[in-house]
């Protein structure tokens, strides 16, 4: 195992550091270690082959594009209209403005950048109107854009969904702990729903600080009634978006592939004739966005699922389990150790290409600490979005300097205090499980 081990990850890393593109290293990292254990190649290429025809993966493509369409067709302005209206006269009301937007449209696109930028568009050039530095605006932005993949639907958890699906929990887990949850992409979506609430709830009470700090006043001196019910009346549809996507989903009636189809019918609907602000020239600039991420995450899962399932064969995690356990059994060790492991990784590495390659590695071993695989999802996928936030990978951080105007270096360090208290939200979203497995149980899940 220790040869396999040097082959696999020493291959993956030498071409990382030269430069490879990640699809490229992983893909001749497992071939090197197919070729080194005397297997068939072809097996390489059937399972690669396989794990994009799974029916979730339709998921990915359709609400990349239902989040795009969003954008272009007057829905994204209309949840953050609603937004500014409920923040009122609050300190740093329009930044919380923000926080909230992100929330309504991460409930609909599932994409961090994609909430970056639709939110961005709108509000940050509205916060440096109200005299807020556009250091801050864009940092803020940048931060929540973050719960575009923690609010449910989401395309990381799609992505843990069907990774970790056909990790079965270890013999010896069973033993010790008894059966486990099935994990389940609709469980997923259900069990982020509060700790995306947790995460926002932690940014809004930093803002609020920050904002009393510098003077950032709110948007009005009090709550408008009539405000409200005219943006509440203005953006019906947009705010019937997520209740019809999710809706259906937790309700039976469609499942979440299924469900990112409706919303892009559905987007088409309100865009075209209730709307009447979707054009067909932006229209079709969102299929060329859909078909150049999608095809560069599936290129990344085709050769990430074989990386995985080499590592599982080997029980490589099973390895690590005992390493990590040799040093500590204190269960919140381990999860700070794993966190921090996380927050590292999400550093450096596009966020779907970590799912991919970490869940058959963390998903065994936390299976052998007796841990639900839904709850571990949910704290990988929360962990992970932090790198959206984070230099040097840090996707939120440059569609908000593109739309602000600031450098990155200058959002990085004022975004510093939001990632901080992002992390502090994680690490009591690990150790409360509830706060992920309390709404999956209450529906029955």
């Amino acid at each position: 195992m220790t040869t396999l081990v040097y082959v696999l990850f020493g291959v993956f890393f030498l071409l990382l550091v030269l430069g490879a593109p990640i699809a490229i290293s992983l893909g001749v990292a497992a071939l090197a270690t197919y070729l080194t254990l005397g297997e068939n190649p072809l097996a390489f290429v059937q399972m690669a082959f396989t794990s994009v025809g799974a029916f979730p993966l339709m998921a990915l493509p359709a609400f990349i594009l239902a989040g795009a369409l969003m954008e272009v067709s007057g829905i994204s302005k209309r949840l953050v209209d609603i937004a500014e209206a409920f923040a009122g006269p609050v300190s740093g009301g329009l930044a919380a403005a923000t926080v909230f937007a992100c929330m309504f449209f991460g409930a609909i696109s599932g994409s961090g950048p994609a909430t970056t930028a639709a939110v961005g568009m709108l509000m940050i050039p509205a916060m440096s109107n109200r005299g807020y530095d556009r250091g801050y605006a864009s940092a803020v932005t940048a931060s929540t854009g973050g719960l575009g993949v923690v609010i449910p639907p989401s395309i990381p958890m799609v992505i843990f969904g069907i990774s970790g699906m056909g990790l079965q929990p270890p013999s010896e887990a069973i033993a010790e702990h008894g059966t486990f949850q099935t994990l389940s992409i609709p469980k997923l979506f259900i069990a982020g729903i509060i700790p995306g609430m947790v995460i926002a709830g932690f940014i809004l009470v930093v803002n609020y600080f920050i904002s009393r700090k510098r003077g950032y006043c709110g948007l009005s001196e009090h709550w408008s009634m009539a405000d409200i019910r005219t943006t509440l009346r203005r953006g019906i549809w947009s705010m019937l978006a997520p209740i019809i996507i999710l809706g259906g989903i937790y309700s039976g009636l469609f499942t979440p592939t299924e469900s990112a189809v409706v919303a892009i019918f559905y987007t088409l609907v309100v865009g075209i004739f209730l709307h009447k602000e979707l054009e067909l020239k932006p229209a079709l600039k969102t299929l060329e966005t859909t078909t150049w991420i999608t095809g560069r995450v599936l290129l990344i899962l085709f050769t990430a699922t074989v990386f995985g399932r080499l590592l599982v064969e080997n029980q490589v995690p099973s390895y690590i389990a005992e390493i990590m356990l040799a040093v500590t059994d204190n269960l919140y060790l381990i999860w700070a150790m794993i966190i921090g492991f996380l927050l590292f990784v999400g550093m450096f590495m596009e966020t779907l290409a970590a799912i991919m390659i970490l869940t058959p590695v963390l998903l065994p071993i936390m299976y052998m600490l007796g841990m639900d695989p839904v709850h571990v999802g949910i704290v990988v996928v929360c962990s992970l979005a932090i790198g959206f936030q984070t230099p040097p990978l840090g996707e939120n951080l440059f569609v908000a300097s593109g739309i602000g105007g600031c450098s990155v270096e200058e959002i990085s360090l004022k975004a510093l205090p939001f990632a901080a208290a992002s992390i502090t939200a994680i690490f009591v979203i690990a150790y409360f499980p509830q706060l992920s497995l309390w709404l999956p149980r209450v529906l029955g899940y």
